[in-house]
């Protein structure tokens, strides 16, 4: 080893603390998550919230607002994901560094985890989709953008309804399945149908959604999101294609209007996201889909997702850790355009 360069790295380092850094933004990160203690927190200690942020009981002031949504009344194979936003919520060291984008997301903007939507009803799925729109109604009013954790799909829907009532708004949208299903066993709304539902209430634009990563056995369903214009990347069509390409067509299909993102983590293959109602093999590895939400960065995000957590089917958790990794990646993307 060269003594002169380590004579150099002591001089330089020995007796600096874990704080200290040389490079700008790296000093900038480290000073935003240093406590007035002038220490890290403790990762297993305290209250668990969305990504550590801190807790609200009122949204107003807020930039951005982590929403859980526990609800699990339109699923149609296992239940369970209700259980989902306590469990992402359960999950520590995520962020709040973000090292593609070199900034602390939570630097540049107002956000705190605002808590659950409030229910009047655990067994009505018709109320419960009214109680989610009226609470993201106010979100709207009051200029807040939303990052929900649900629950299943069908909770995007009611979002869809709030956000897109003044101009309908693009969608890019990460799923093992369309979700734009008709009528099932009597009811038109359920977790497979939320986005047909949104282009026909005229708040999604279907030239204006992509869907990534489709597969598996439900495919003869999906006929809406071809006829309605809908951009959609079959899992065979993401493998030839690659991350770098699909991201591209993905900022080229939404363009500059407002946009929202909405993850269902079975659009992951079950290895990475077992915890979860619809599993279908062959899907995203996690490093993809981190990617190719990373190359989405200053899109107009006016709000994002990610569902169907189901904890129960979790035994490791890496479906709740890879749900809050996600969560991240959306934040920080929706944190890009206010930060400093």
């Amino acid at each position: 080893m060269d003594k002169a360069k380590l004579e150099e790295l002591r001089t330089r380092y020995a007796d600096r603390d874990v704080f200290d850094n040389d490079d700008p933004a790296l000093a900038e990160a480290a000073y935003q998550v240093k406590s007035v203690e002038g220490k890290r927190s403790l990762p297993y200690s305290g209250v668990p919230t969305f990504l550590d942020l801190p807790h609200a009981a009122s949204t107003a002031g807020l930039d951005i607002a982590l929403v859980g949504v526990p609800m699990d009344l339109g699923v149609s194979n296992r239940p369970g994901a209700r259980f989902g936003p306590r469990a992402v919520r359960s999950i520590e060291r995520i962020g709040p560094y973000h090292p593609t984008f070199r900034v602390v997301p939570k630097g540049g903007v107002r956000a705190a985890d605002v808590g659950d939507v409030p229910f009047r009803s655990r067994y009505s799925l018709e109320q419960s989709l009214e109680d989610i729109e009226h609470y993201y109604d106010a979100l709207e009013a009051q200029g807040v953008r939303p990052l929900s954790v649900g629950g299943d799909h069908s909770i995007t829907y009611p979002i869809l309804k709030a956000l897109g009532k003044s101009e309908p708004v693009g969608l890019v949208h990460i799923d093992a399945h369309c979700d734009t299903m008709g009528a099932y066993d009597g009811s038109k709304f359920h977790h497979g149908g939320p986005f047909r539902l949104a282009v026909l209430d005229g708040v999604l634009d279907p030239e204006r959604t992509i869907q990534i990563g489709i597969r598996g056995s439900s495919n003869m369903f999906w006929e809406f999101s071809h006829v309605s214009g809908m951009t959609v990347i079959y899992m065979e069509d993401f493998v030839q294609m690659g991350v770098t390409a699909v991201a591209a067509r993905a900022r080229e299909v939404v363009g500059d209007g407002p946009v929202y993102i909405s993850v269902d983590v079975d659009g992951f293959d079950p290895a990475f996201a077992p915890g979860t109602g619809t599993p279908e093999a062959g899907g995203l590895e996690a490093r993809e889909g981190l990617a190719l939400l990373r190359a989405l960065r200053g899109l107009n995000i006016i709000g994002a997702d990610v569902v169907e957590v189901a904890p129960q089917y979790d035994p490791t958790t890496n479906t709740s850790q890879l749900a809050a990794q996600l969560l991240f990646e959306e934040f920080a993307l929706m944190a890009h355009r206010r930060t400093p």
